[in-house]
């Protein structure tokens, strides 16, 4: 319980019947008895203090961790919270970085714990499996750590401890568009790279680089013709591939022509990776700029120009060994220029430069995609994603996010095919693309089971959105307008007019619907008690504790 073995006034001891006795030193009076529940024995305890807190950490054997306050005076646990930070037990040591405690957990996947605003916070370590971890400082390694594996021993330091880590690969050229294969454990980068010729003239270069997922070492490039931009490139497999089920990538290309509006020609170039190199096995030109692929019930989709266009790969019919083609199937046009398509099931959503959000379904026994609704609402589009089978998400240039939902129950076919209007929220950055996945390590019982999107903006933010259950919904809707009353805007500037919905069509400003501020709800961790018992008051109902805990577990997602 102290700084030293020899000031210690507590003791913690796990045991069979899975739970956790505090002891008093040195009489061994039993102060506190607190059973974990389930069937997994403690295997690892420590007592610490972080930011003048005193905490009792116990890991189980499958992983989990249970954190609890202590109160020295008494012994009493108390706030318990359980999360899960591996499969496999895990051992708990302590260790300094830059004069402040830390503790390390030792695992299938290592994580640093440590204290923020007195609150704890959980850190990946970028190391594999991880079986010891004690302090080791001498003159050669000054401040360090001794980190043992199954193969080794590493003798390294702890970065600045931060919940995202942030890597710079140079590549001394602009990248445009990524990719990830993981049966390759490849990433495929589109980049454009400036040349000055013999004339002092600038002149662009594009290629398409592969490197390692692992070192980001590049491992083969493949130039593009000149003039040609890469537009967008997918990793996917074909179902009437003559080679099998391999995975492929896929680039769409544009050439650009200064006296065209838009480009008229491109091409779609399909690569397999053999012995980590590139291999063009098809090339397609295409009648306008593939700004989009994506593979697509064992088929590929493409957006060139106006258009969405179906194919399937099949063998040439010139008869090249290894060569293949890709062979049109079915169009869809009426559109302004398609810059986005995402795909679930036998769904298309559309994102139209103009036309906002519009969705296709792909009938396979006709073989024909059929437009069933659209947003007939006037938005520039950036960015769509799909969040579940009826609503889909939306970002437009005016800085601003959207949701759209299927009338799949109305009563008429005009209803039917119209895409309904359910969220609206100023971002203020423009959104250029959305992915499903999580930056951070999930589990935890008190951790939601959460659907999370990432986005990215041109500004080089990195956001995240969570679909949340109604319940909490209305609650942390109402914990949103108590705080936009107890936190006075900067200058004066209200919340609610900050966050509202505006572009080139709106009379005015209308107030955001669908759609919570979670950087404003996380800020209720930050306020002095007095506000926060303010805050509570004013949602009514609910402890500040309750509401604690409820923010802690939405701060967990990011």
């Amino acid at each position: 319980g102290g700084d030293s073995s020899e000031d210690a006034t507590l003791a913690a001891v796990g045991d069979w019947d899975k739970s956790v006795t505090l002891l008093r030193l040195p009489s061994l009076e039993k102060v506190a008895v607190e059973d974990l529940g389930g069937e997994v024995i403690p295997r690892s305890l420590l007592l610490v203090t972080l930011e003048g807190v005193d905490y009792l950490l116990c890991a189980l054997g499958d992983g989990y961790l249970f954190s609890f306050e202590v109160d020295r005076d008494s012994g009493k646990l108390r706030d318990k919270k359980k999360v899960s930070l591996g499969t496999q037990p895990m051992v708990l040591s302590k260790f300094l970085s830059k004069g402040t405690t830390h503790v390390f957990a030792a695992s299938d996947r290592p994580t640093v714990i440590y204290s923020n605003n007195k609150k704890l916070l959980f850190s990946n370590v970028n190391l594999k499996e991880v079986t010891q971890m004690t302090s080791f400082n001498s003159e050669g390694f000054p401040d360090s750590l001794a980190i043992s594996t199954e193969t080794g021993l590493t003798i390294g330091t702890i970065d600045d401890i931060q919940k995202l880590h942030i890597r710079n690969v140079p590549l001394n050229e602009q990248p445009r568009r990524i990719c990830h294969q993981e049966s390759s454990r490849t990433l495929c980068v589109t980049t454009l790279k400036l040349r000055i010729t013999s004339d002092g003239e600038e002149a662009e270069e594009h290629y398409v680089r592969l490197l390692d997922d692992q070192t980001f070492e590049i491992l083969d490039s493949y130039q593009l013709n000149e003039q040609e931009n890469s537009c967008s490139v997918v990793s996917t497999s074909f179902s009437d591939d003559p080679k099998g089920a391999k995975m492929y990538y896929v680039v769409g290309t544009a050439v650009t022509n200064p006296l065209e509006n838009e480009p008229s020609e491109g091409r779609i170039l399909i690569f397999e990776v053999v012995d980590r190199k590139l291999q063009l096995v098809c090339s397609k030109d295409v009648k306008g700029a593939a700004y989009q692929v994506r593979g697509f019930n064992g088929k590929l989709l493409a957006a060139i120009n106006c258009k969405i266009e179906l194919f399937r790969l099949s063998d040439s019919e010139t008869g090249h060994m290894g060569q293949m083609e890709l062979t049109t199937e079915c169009v869809h046009r009426g559109h302004i220029l398609v810059l986005f398509l995402k795909t679930r099931g036998d769904f298309i959503v559309v994102g139209d430069l103009m036309r906002s959000i519009s969705l296709l379904t792909y009938k396979p026994v006709d073989g024909q995609m059929e437009e069933i609704a659209q947003d007939y609402n006037s938005n520039w589009m950036t960015a769509i994603d799909i969040l579940d089978d009826d609503t889909y998400v939306g970002a437009e240039n005016y800085y601003n996010l959207f949701t759209v939902r299927k009338n799949t129950d109305a009563a008429t076919d005009e209803e039917r095919a119209r895409l309904e209007v359910v969220g609206e929220f100023h971002l203020g950055d423009m959104v250029n693309a959305f992915r499903h996945g999580s930056l951070v390590m999930r589990g935890g019982e008190s951790q939601p089971a959460t659907e999370t999107v990432i986005f990215g903006t041109v500004n080089g933010a990195i956001g995240i959105m969570a679909v949340l259950p109604k319940e909490d919904f209305v609650l942390l809707t109402k914990v949103q307008s108590a705080l936009a009353q107890v936190i006075k805007g900067v200058g004066g500037l209200r919340h609610e007019d900050w966050r509202s919905f505006m572009n080139e069509r709106t009379q005015g400003s209308r107030e955001s619907k669908g759609f919570l501020d979670g950087d404003l709800i996380e800020s209720f961790l930050d306020l002095r008690r007095d506000k926060m018992e303010e805050v509570a008051r004013l949602v009514g109902g609910v402890t500040v504790e309750d509401l604690s805990k409820r923010i802690e577990d939405l701060q967990r997602l990011h």
